[in-house]
């Protein structure tokens, strides 16, 4: 099943979100590469690109739990880069493939 991670920056998290970008990068990769990611990214802020407020990342998980313990071990998550996260089920409608 699909599910939506968002993720809502803490302020002035710039710098802690580019140091574990790699690693961050890396596990989204690991997803894709089974297949599992429809899409992720951030949230730049709208009069600053290269800031951000947050992350989007859908992707297959077996379960509400599985997304949640994934999202747990985020790198991001550990360096203090996000404030909030909110998990949901989420439904591709369109584009049809």
């Amino acid at each position: 099943m699909l599910f939506m991670i968002l993720a809502t920056d803490n302020e002035h998290s710039l710098q802690a979100r580019l140091q574990v970008r790699p690693l961050h990068l890396a596990r989204l990769q690991e997803l894709q590469a089974q297949n599992r990611l429809l899409v992720a990214g951030p949230n730049p802020l709208p009069d600053d690109e290269n800031n951000f407020s947050g992350s989007l990342i859908i992707a297959d998980f077996d379960s509400l739990d599985d997304a949640q313990t994934w999202a747990e071990q985020d790198p991001y998550v550990d360096a203090g880069v996000y404030e909030e996260v909110l998990i949901r089920p989420f439904k591709k409608v369109l584009p049809d493939d």
